[in-house]
This record gives structure tokens, C-alpha cells and sequence, in this order.
């Protein structure tokens, strides 16, 4: 009988072990849809109520904002910069994220700030308004919900954007960038928001799209084909060189608007400018000309990051920014599962970027014709008491 126990008890351990290792290895093999399921709302968008808007008159609206955003001094940087940031939140309660999420600030502002912001810190003052905007998982699915949500983010944008142009700008010049989720809804805003309006046009630097999908045959303002040239769009979406899976998911679930203001899929190239060579081109950009990646996560904000040289080369092959892996161990993907799918904690164009957005406003600034079409701006403004300081 004792006997009979022991078997029993040994089987049932068996039994258990067998049991346990099931469990492991689905858990293993389906651990992204698992993920992806806790991030799910499970709530149709339609019938979805949002967190409450955003006031951009408020300074808790933005995640940056200079201290005295109506007036700048000698010592402020010559432009503005309108910073539309990428995913940062992961999702689960919300479709679309509210703007006092504490997680989603802190790695907006341990991670996106000092490396996609950085670069551009020394030609401008920063505006980088907290927005609904989408969660990861509508970027990791192909509902229409995602779409809807994507789509209302951008009215949060374009609501921040006209704040800042008739309460801030003051006829400064500036540039707009975005990254990833950002730059999609900056697409949109350069179609609505500038090319149209003859006085806003020409008073930008240029937009940088990072990792955003631009259609190259219509694009919302002309791609930039040289280093200097003002006034022009900087987009491209990257993949590592080899990575074939990754390159061809970039050209396959890529969203682009449509002149209705929908999202669809992208059909046809994509513009691919290269960052090295400060233009679009399919030319291959050796690694002894890149200015300098860095890994600036966790720097203190507005301290510069030491940039390492010679890191990545470049080209544009398929509309995709083919790019060779970075021979340092600080650009390799960090984090827990979701922050590994967001923009990563490092910027393999710092230095490129910030040499070239330098380059295309002393460009701007130089043309007579922008300091006559600025003035006016700048005397109405002084008319109404608004306390402004003269660019010319």
C-alpha cells in the first residue's frame, strides 16, 4: 500500500513538472501576444471616453517650455523649436494617453528629451506639448481603433501648434520635429497648418521627421535635397542593415494621411533622407563623415552628451534608411518589454542633426526676404504691448 502511495505521489509530481513546463515554454512562445493583451483596452474606440483635453494656456500642457515663453534675450537661441514627441505611453486603461501619466513623463523625460530633443537645443527654444496621444499597443495592431486614435491625438497637436504661433512665436523663426507617432501627426500639421499660410511658411527652419513615413511623391512641404536649404522636410524611417524582417515592416505597416484625413497604409516609396548627408539621396554616407551618436539617457536636461564618431554609416535602399549596426555596446536595446518598442534610448544622428538644423538657419536668417517678411510680424506684435526682441 505504502508502495502504491509513493508511485502515486511520484506520478503526480510527473504530472505536475509536465504541466509547469507546458505552461513555460507557451508562455515563452506567446509571450509577445500576451503582452500585447494586457495593453489591450478591450473597449471599442467608439464608444470610448477620453481623458479630459489638455489647456495649452497652461504651463502643466507641455513637457518643455521656456521659462518665459512670450520673450527671449541675446542669450536665447535664434529659433523656436515645436517637438512633437513619439509613443510613451504603454496602454491598458486608454486608448489614448492622459497627459498626467507619471510613467510616460518620466521616460519621456529620461529617454526622448536629452536624446531626440538634444540635438536641437542649441538653435531653439523648446515647445514640446503633452498630447493625447496614442497608445504602444495602437502601434502594434492593425485595428481600425488604433487608427481612431492616432487620428484623434492630432487634434491635441494642431490645437498646440496654433497656441504657440499666435501666443509665442512672435514672427521667430522655428522648426518642427517629430518622432515616430510625433511625426505622423507633423505630417498632417505641415499640410494644414504651414504650407498653406504664406506668413508661417516662411518662417520655418525646416521639419525632421524621425522614423515617419512621408509619401516621396506628394509630400506636405518639397523634401530637403541639400544640407543648407531652408524651408524643407527631413523624413525617413531606419532599419539596421541585414535586418530584412524589420525593413520590410517598415514599408508594409507604415500609416500615411490621405488628402481626406485618413490614415492608409503606405503605397508607393517613401522619402528616406539621409541624416550623414543632410539630404535625400541613395548615396552611400560612410561612417567617417557621421558627426556623432550618443547614448544620452538619463543626462541631466540641457547638458550636452558626448557624441562618439565614426559609429554608422548610411543609405537609402527601398525608402528604407539602411544603416550598419554601431560597433559600441551603448547603443544596443534596453528596458522591459514595452520600453523596447518604443523609440530607443540613444540617437545615432545626434550630431548630424544638430550641425545640419544649425546650417539651415543661418541659411534662413541670411535671406533678406525673411527679415522683410518677419517685420511686420514683429511691429504688430510691439503694437499690442507684447514683449518681443527683434531678430534683425
Amino acid at each position: 500500500m505504502a508502495e502504491t502511495s509513493r508511485r502515486t505521489r511520484i506520478l503526480f509530481a510527473a504530472i505536475a513538472v509536465m504541466v509547469v513546463g507546458v505552461l513555460i515554454a507557451g508562455g515563452v512562445v506567446w509571450r509577445d501576444d500576451i503582452l500585447r493583451t494586457g495593453l489591450d483596452p478591450k473597449e471599442p474606440f467608439q464608444t470610448y471616453d477620453p481623458p479630459p483635453a489638455p489647456d495649452y494656456a497652461r504651463r502643466e500642457s507641455w513637457s518643455l517650455l521656456p521659462s518665459e515663453p512670450q520673450t527671449w534675450t541675446d542669450d536665447d537661441p535664434a529659433a523656436d523649436v515645436f517637438f512633437v514627441g513619439p509613443t510613451v505611453y504603454d496602454g491598458g486603461a486608454h486608448w489614448n494617453a492622459p497627459i498626467d501619466d507619471e510613467r510616460s513623463e518620466a521616460f519621456f523625460r529620461r529617454t526622448i528629451g536629452p536624446n531626440y530633443v538634444g540635438p536641437f537645443v542649441r538653435v531653439g527654444r523648446v515647445f514640446a506639448p503633452r498630447y493625447r496621444q496614442a497608445s504602444l499597443y495602437s502601434m502594434l495592431t492593425l485595428r481600425d481603433d488604433a487608427r481612431e486614435a492616432r487620428r484623434f491625438a492630432y487634434g491635441d497637436v494642431r490645437r498646440a501648434f496654433h497656441h504657440y504661433i499666435s501666443t509665442y512665436n512672435h514672427g521667430r523663426p522655428f522648426l518642427i520635429v517629430g518622432v515616430e507617432q510625433g511625426g505622423t501627426l507633423a505630417s498632417r500639421l505641415l499640410a494644414e497648418a504651414v504650407a498653406g499660410d504664406p506668413d508661417v511658411r516662411s518662417r520655418l527652419v525646416a521639419a525632421y521627421l524621425v522614423q515617419t513615413a512621408v509619401p516621396a511623391e506628394a509630400p506636405p512641404i518639397p523634401l530637403c535635397t541639400s544640407p543648407t536649404e531652408p524651408g524643407c522636410l527631413a523624413a525617413w524611417m531606419s532599419a539596421y542593415e541585414g535586418d530584412r524582417e524589420r525593413a520590410q515592416q517598415l514599408r508594409d505597416r507604415s500609416l500615411v494621411w490621405t488628402r481626406e484625413g485618413e490614415l492608409a497604409n503606405l503605397s508607393g516609396p517613401a522619402s528616406c533622407y539621409n541624416p550623414i548627408l543632410g539630404q535625400v539621396s541613395n548615396a552611400v554616407a560612410p561612417a567617417r563623415l557621421a558627426r556623432g551618436a550618443t547614448n544620452a539617457t538619463g543626462l541631466e536636461w540641457g547638458a550636452r552628451p558626448a557624441l562618439q564618431s565614426r559609429q554608422v554609416s548610411a543609405r537609402c535602399e527601398n525608402s528604407v534608411l539602411r544603416v550598419s549596426r554601431p560597433r559600441s555596446a551603448a547603443f544596443r536595446p534596453t528596458g522591459s518589454w514595452a520600453d523596447r518598442r518604443k523609440m530607443p534610448g540613444y540617437n545615432l544622428f545626434y550630431g548630424d542633426l544638430e550641425a545640419n538644423a544649425e546650417a539651415r538657419l543661418n541659411t534662413l536668417v541670411a535671406d533678406p526676404d525673411f527679415a522683410h517678411a518677419a517685420r511686420p510680424i514683429l511691429e504688430a506684435a510691439e503694437v499690442n504691448n507684447s514683449p518681443v526682441h527683434r531678430i534683425d
